[in-house]
């Protein structure tokens, strides 16, 4: 009986653990960058957010479901660092590491200013809009992406497949016309054909 208690004890140790380094943020240059909504762990980060020399933030994704990044520190004193006429703007590399054991097709990354809430025109939230820095967006696993803009803010990476264990690089682009002390990257491995392609507005396809 002790022994049990023993064990239950060092598990319940092991998971609290797990969990506290979860939800630690990583910073540079002033942007934290948490995994603290859960579904993935952010090991690690770098660069400063030019088109030289992105943020590089580096992810493992372990659950089913999205994986949402919380960014910090976009502020006006941030500025633009990608030459765009936004007042503010960065490049961003993700690596990610698949640690499902599902094959991904696809990856769909949707910003938020307010979680759970799409980002429309008005709150001045998105991947570039309206300019050519940074663009076209490239990975080393897909080989086309569809943009949108409008209702929502969204970039899919398809034509392609990220095996579980693999390492997956997306190169995008953000900006601000409104800096927000926070917003959300939503991040959405192996999304429907079926529903990208009713997203997907014409002309949007290859670049």
């Amino acid at each position: 009986m002790r022994a049990a208690h023993w064990l239950v004890s060092v598990l319940s140790a092991v998971v609290l653990v797990a969990i506290n380094a979860q939800a630690q943020p990583v910073s540079v240059d002033g942007v934290v960058f948490s995994d603290e909504l859960g579904g993935f762990v952010v090991v690690g980060a770098s660069g400063s957010g030019s088109t030289e020399d992105p943020f590089i933030v580096y992810e493992e994704i372990i659950g089913p479901g999205a994986a949402v990044l919380v960014v910090r520190g976009i502020t006006a004193a941030f500025g633009n660092r990608i030459g765009t006429l936004h007042p503010t703007g960065f490049a961003l590399k993700k690596v990610v590491v698949n640690r499902t054991p599902f094959s991904w097709t696809f990856m769909d990354f949707e910003l938020q200013e307010n979680l759970g809430t799409s980002s429309d025109y008005f709150d001045g939230l998105s991947f570039g809009q309206g300019a050519v820095s940074g663009k076209p967006f490239r990975s080393n696993r897909y080989n086309l992406t569809s943009q949108l803009n409008e209702p929502v803010d969204s970039v899919t990476f398809y034509d392609g497949e990220l095996r579980p264990g693999e390492t997956g690089v997306f190169n995008v682009v953000i900006t601000e016309t409104t800096p927000t002390p926070v917003f959300y990257l939503v991040q959405r491995p192996n999304r429907p054909f079926a529903h990208l392609a009713a997203r997907r507005s014409p002309g949007e396809g290859r670049w």
